[in-house]
């Protein structure tokens, strides 16, 4: 390891500072000032200012002098030093809203209101952009037409359809990924199941894919999304895993809480275990049901 990595290193070791080399690089002007920096980060100024100065003297930004004010930036020869530490600034997608809303009005005809398809596709597209999550349009398509799909479910006459399972964990990347991938594997199209995080994160983490791969599911096109009211008013079942109160409460809806342990952090083999653990609550629902497992899946 060079000096100039050691530098980084003990420079972005500080959150603060993190934080400060992310907006210099996400301002448009590709520069900042210190009262802009301090305002975005709720700083006193003159602590933004002695960040500024522990960053310029290990060589990480640059100091730009223009009249009265002084703009900062990322120093040439320390950016690929910055993005290996914290990772290269996402691309801003490309999204064509309009597009979407056309195709999923088209989709759901006269069961939800075009308007009503618009109002959830610019919503979708807001709290997956929060969560900074890749291929960013698909996903938004993808999550609409979900929550478009519990409204309508929510709002038909429906007889005997099948009943709907959502899962709920903090994240929506262990627990309620595992929870869903096992159940979908199990029912097929006998159970409509969802997830959804009070917290979402940006991807499925991938020894929780590998858990469910060794098993024979697959996590499919599945991605951490946010909790929302339509999936909740259209669930049969809600059950919690860690989330605490973030799910609403409607009548006729059954609520359950399963006390599972995080998978956050933790090497395979631990995630093995409480993947194993979910597959016997998920048999044991699944009798509640009255829906037969298809077939067993093999534990380690």
């Amino acid at each position: 390891m060079d000096a100039g990595t050691d530098a980084a290193l003990t420079s972005l070791g500080d959150p603060t500072r993190a934080r400060i080399l992310r907006l210099m690089r996400s301002s448009p002007e590709g520069r900042v000032l210190v009262g802009r920096l301090a305002s975005e980060l709720g700083l006193r100024q003159p602590t933004v200012s002695h960040h500024m100065k522990t960053l310029l003297t290990d060589g990480i930004v640059t100091r730009e002098p223009e009249g009265r004010q002084v703009w900062y930036s990322v120093a040439p020869d320390a950016a690929d030093r910055v993005d290996a530490i914290l990772g290269r600034p996402r691309e801003v997608a490309s999204v064509d809203l309009d597009r979407i809303v056309s195709d999923l009005a088209t989709r759901f005809g006269d069961r939800v209101d075009p308007d009503r398809v618009r109002e959830v596709v610019t919503d979708s597209h807001a709290r997956l952009s929060e969560t900074e999550a890749p291929l960013l349009a698909s996903r938004t398509f993808s999550f609409a037409a979900s929550r478009l799909e519990a409204l309508a479910e929510a709002s038909a006459v429906s007889a005997g359809t099948p009943p709907s399972v959502l899962f709920v964990c903090v994240q929506n990347a262990g627990r309620s990924q595992l929870a869903a991938g096992i159940l979908r594997h199990l029912a097929g199209d006998a159970v409509t199941v969802r997830t959804a995080g009070s917290a979402p994160t940006s991807d499925v983490r991938s020894t929780i894919v590998t858990a469910l791969d060794e098993i024979g599911v697959s996590i499919g096109d599945e991605f951490p999304k946010p909790l929302t009211d339509e999936a909740v008013r259209a669930a049969d079942v809600v059950i919690t895993m860690g989330c605490g109160d973030a799910c609403p409460i409607y009548p006729g809806t059954r609520y359950l809480d399963w006390d599972l342990e995080d998978p956050v952090g933790r090497p395979l083999a631990a995630v093995r275990g409480i993947r194993d653990d979910i597959d016997q609550r998920i048999r044991g629902l699944l009798a509640e049901l009255r829906i037969p497992a298809t077939e067993t899946v093999n534990t380690r």
